[in-house]
């Protein structure tokens, strides 16, 4: 790979001349993919707001795979075409928007905006990229982050945006101050790091673990790093400092310096918190010392003891930075009986600390010690530092303190306790065989024997079913069954597949007023069939077409001229307009902006309204092409006047022909010839003239300078100006066609909104069993034609566990569009009867009561999680909002924020002991 050092060649003057929009794409793409062969810890990555990052994309195309979010297209390649032909290059490197400093380039302690979403706030660029945009664009501030490596065993790479933020107390004055460091750095770096800070020695320093503002640990200087000793974003650490380096006491009147972990020879797992039935349960067992485990297990404190007889299951979860997710899901699991029965006893023999895809022990062990702080009783919320601990080291995508999805952690916590608890020490390779013709339920048992073989704990015992795969070749009908096991349904969420968007039309030419059209077209069609379907709303002439635009913040965002690109790129909180143009050779675009002056703020000048848009109809630029254009596009929007006719030529919001004639001629109906006639008098018609004035943008897009009538411009494929609009403006011309623009998902400006979409539960259990055809990225190797098929696939529901969870597909991702849905599904809370769902001929019913719900609020990369539970032995729901519980009554739980469903299955005694002798006998 060979890059220049000079990047910008030299002008006769001297003076950098910009590179080719397609020769800095080819030299980033270069250094993007040498970046990526080099991937190790503490290499350096900077962050770039996404605001500026997609003006640059837009000006040079697709760049190394760096779409950002905002700006994918259905056609990559058409899509950099029309980036790089409209896109001006963009100004200076601005940061501003993502950095609580703002502008102030200074300094260079910037905070990043908590909660920022990669590819939608910010973007992440390997230095060496940086240095080139840099050089190229000057700007910032810079925002340069570390990649480090996380998880055990295969590592992860990730870019820590959010260094580890902690609030040091000093003991000497109660003085706050704030220290921040990688998670990664040792707790040895952060003593040092302090001490420099207090300007206190070493020796004498000691610093706790000061979460809640209360000692837990005294923090010991080791090669331990921040992450490992569990501290959190935000928390306080505690400096205390003594006269003579000695430890043994604190200083003043605290209490003497002793850890408050046990020694990791002597850990307990069992207890004794009561049940809400008020059975309790206890026994302990130690880990040999060394062992993985030892050094994760927590005592169970004296006050479980104290507190028997009271009531358990009601503490809350502190939210440790936008945990509810996981607060979310925990709770759901900690309610679900068979698994609190399980935790609060001794299961020290089921752990299993060899198993490869398993966590040594440690997530079990952590998970149950959580478990068992919750049903200790008394309503104090929990803080679970120790649990997202090891959920961040096993799991390293749930590290960090974004908002993920509640149900992929639950998948990840029930695989991941599944393998910490396997009973199977040593897993058997087994061959599947081909169904072949034979009966279904000689294969179905064969397949859970084998998966039994291999997977055997408390998660396979109650939460995992059975369920049959078909799957069909369209060449050969080769027939291929196979009983697979499930820990959790996730079912589709069936919905209209059409979709109503209004769409406001302005005609380029001057012809007719802006005109709002609600058109119903198929959610999964593209915009060439939005513009076919507003052609014929709109009444559009054979020489006529369509160009449809996104306006955000009185702009045009983007032009949807890919006419393949789907409306799923579109969403339906964005403002949506059609411009109504002449076919023919494309030439200049014109893109007129509206500003007004805020005299309030000291006369900043600010966009308003929509854009207009047309073509520039001469070959030669000129200031009086321009205006010219500007006023034929305003006409319509001109105030009726004092005049002998009882109208202004508008008829049904189109200028007659005649009147249309007279505009076109010399200072007809009041319109000025140019932007600085004061007035004009025709035909006896008087009304006063207006005085816009017009700007032009300059190269960068940042600046702008007054049109002169006679100014020869340069040519350019897209010009855009400024309308400067005053008082007297507003007077001549009515704004309010440019102002009102609906969003694509209202359906006009009189309709009234749809009522929100219902669904049941069954609908989409249904639609999750039924026969569909494999997408063409998921084709099938049939064995018959031993050619990959897109194959027909149906699932039926053969076996059903004791605790059936239900995931509805809210969201859905796809490389157009992100996007949730809010459809209310009516699910039943008792008497849920799947018995017509199974399949196998066994001659049970399955009948079910929900006990648990993870609700989802608001809409992606964000909103809130919160669960409700039931306590079941009094019969009674909660809400757990992270730290706040409260009752709910059974006819609150029901909304449209239900996202995973949890069922325990009401089997008679005759059925249970029917099913125990069945599961010994496949045992055996």
């Amino acid at each position: 790979m060979t890059i220049p050092d000079s990047v910008f060649p030299m002008d006769n003057g001297g003076s950098c001349v910009p590179l080719p929009p397609e020769e800095e794409n080819r030299i980033v793409s270069e250094l993007i993919k040498e970046s990526e062969l080099n991937l190790r810890d503490g290499n350096l990555y900077y962050v770039i707001s996404n605001r500026w990052f997609s003006s640059w994309q837009r000006y040079v195309g697709d760049c190394g795979g760096m779409l950002s979010t905002v700006e994918q297209s259905s056609d990559d390649q058409n899509a950099s075409v029309v980036h790089s032909e409209i896109a001006d290059r963009p100004g200076p490197i601005d940061n501003s928007d993502i950095v609580s400093n703002g502008n102030n380039h200074d300094s260079n302690d910037f905070d990043i905006h908590r909660m920022l979403e990669e590819g939608k706030d910010y973007v992440l660029v390997p230095q060496k990229v940086w240095e080139r945009l840099s050089e190229w664009y000057k700007g910032g501030p810079a925002l340069p982050r570390k990649l480090i490596s996380q998880g055990v065993g295969q590592k992860q790479y990730s870019v820590e945006v959010y260094p580890l933020i902690l609030k040091l107390t000093d003991a000497r004055d109660n003085s706050e101050s704030t220290v921040k460091l990688s998670k990664k750095a040792n707790i040895r770096e952060l003593y040092e790091l302090v001490c420099k800070m207090k300007g206190v020695e070493q020796k004498k320093a000691c610093i706790w673990d000061y979460f809640n503002l209360n000692k837990h640990t005294v923090l010991a200087v080791s090669d331990q790093t921040l992450e490992e000793a569990n501290l959190m974003m935000d928390q306080h650490i505690l400096l205390e400092v003594s006269l003579d380096g000695d430890h043994s006491h604190s200083v003043g009147n605290e209490l003497a310096l002793v850890p408050l972990e046990p020694p990791r020879s002597s850990m307990s797992i069992a207890g004794g918190p009561t049940l809400s039935n008020g059975h309790a349960t206890g026994s302990s067992f130690n880990s040999y010392q060394g062992s993985s485990v030892s050094s994760s297990l927590t005592t169970v404190d004296d006050k479980y003891d104290n507190c028997r007889g009271e009531r358990g299951g009601l503490a809350g979860l502190q939210n440790l930075g936008n945990t509810c997710f996981m607060n979310s899901s925990i709770q759901c699991l900690v309610h679900t009986p068979p698994l609190v029965e399980y935790f609060l006893q001794d299961y020290s023999e089921d752990i299993n600390m060899d198993n490869p895809l398993g966590m040594r022990g440690e997530l079990a062990i952590a998970f149950g010690d959580l478990l068992r702080k919750l049903w200790s009783a008394g309503r104090t919320a929990v803080a679970p530092r120790q649990f997202k601990g090891k959920l961040a080291r096993f799991a390293p995508q749930f590290s960090g303190y974004n908002q993920h999805d509640s149900q992929e952690l639950l998948a990840f916590l029930l695989d991941g306790l599944h393998e910490d608890l396997n009973r199977v020490k040593q897993k058997p390779y087994i061959e599947m065989k081909d169904s072949d013709g034979r009966p279904d339920e000689e294969i179905a048992y064969e397949c859970w024997k084998n998966h039994m073989a291999r997977n055997d704990s408390l998660i396979v015992d109650v939460c995992q079913g059975q369920y049959k795969s078909t799957l069909v070749c369209p060449e050969c009908d080769k027939i291929s069954i196979t009983f697979d096991p499930f820990m959790y349904l996730s079912l589709p969420l069936p919905s209209t597949v059409t979709r109503t968007m209004t769409v406001t039309v302005f005609y380029s030419d001057g012809s007719g007023l802006p005109m709002p059209y609600t058109v119903t077209v198929p959610k999964h069609c593209s915009c060439r069939d939005l513009c076919n379907v507003l052609a014929t709303a709109c009444c559009l002439k054979s020489d006529e077409m369509l160009l449809l635009a996104e306006v955000y913040e009185h702009k045009i965002f983007r032009y949807l001229e890919t006419p393949l690109e789907p409306l799923a790129s579109i969403k339906d909180d964005e403002h949506i307009v059609a411009y109504r143009l002449k076919r023919g050779p494309r030439k200049t675009k014109l893109e007129i902006m509206h500003r007004w002056l805020d005299n309030v703020k000291g006369g900043e000048r600010k966009l308003f309204g929509t854009p207009l848009v047309t073509y520039l109809a001469e070959d030669t630029l000129c200031g009086a092409n321009i205006e010219t254009s500007v006023y034929k596009m305003l006409l319509p929007l001109r105030r009726a006047c004092a005049s002998s006719k009882s109208h202004d030529g508008k008829e049904n919001g189109f200028f007659s022909a005649d009147i249309d004639e007279q505009s076109r001629g010399s200072n007809a109906q009041c319109e000025p010839s140019n932007p600085t006639t004061t007035s004009t008098e025709q035909d006896g018609t008087s009304c006063g003239g207006s005085s816009f004035q017009l700007f032009i943008t300059n190269s960068s897009g940042l600046g702008c300078e007054p049109i002169e009538k006679d100014s020869l411009l340069k040519h350019s494929q897209h010009i855009r100006v400024f309308l400067d609009w005053t008082d007297k403006e507003h007077d001549l011309y009515d704004a309010s066609y440019l102002r009102d623009l609906p969003e694509v998902h209202k359906t006009g400006f009189t309709v009234k909104k749809t009522r929100q979409e219902s669904i049941s539960l069954f609908s989409c259990l249904e639609a999750f069993l039924t026969e569909e055809p494999l997408g063409p990225d998921d084709m099938w190797y049939c064995p018959g034609c031993k050619e990959h098929r897109q194959a027909t696939k149906k699932l039926d529901l053969w076996k059903l566990p004791e605790i059936l969870v239900f995931h509805l597909k809210r969201f859905s991702y796809s490389r157009y569009l992100k996007n949730k849905l809010d459809t209310f599904v009516n699910f039943p809370i008792h008497n849920l009867d799947l018995t017509k769902y199974v399949i196998s001929k066994d001659g049970q019913t399955y009948m079910y009561e929900l006990y648990a719900i993870s609700n989802h609020y608001g809409g992606l990369g964000g909103g809130h999680y919160t669960a409700y539970a039931k306590l079941i032995d009094e019969n009674k729901w909660y809400h757990f909002d992270d730290s706040h519980v409260s009752p709910v009554t059974e006819a609150e739980i029901k909304s449209s924020a239900a996202y995973v469903l949890f069922y325990q299955r009401v089997r008679s005694k005759s059925q249970m002991e029917g099913e125990a002798s069945v599961v010994h006998t496949v045992s055996l």
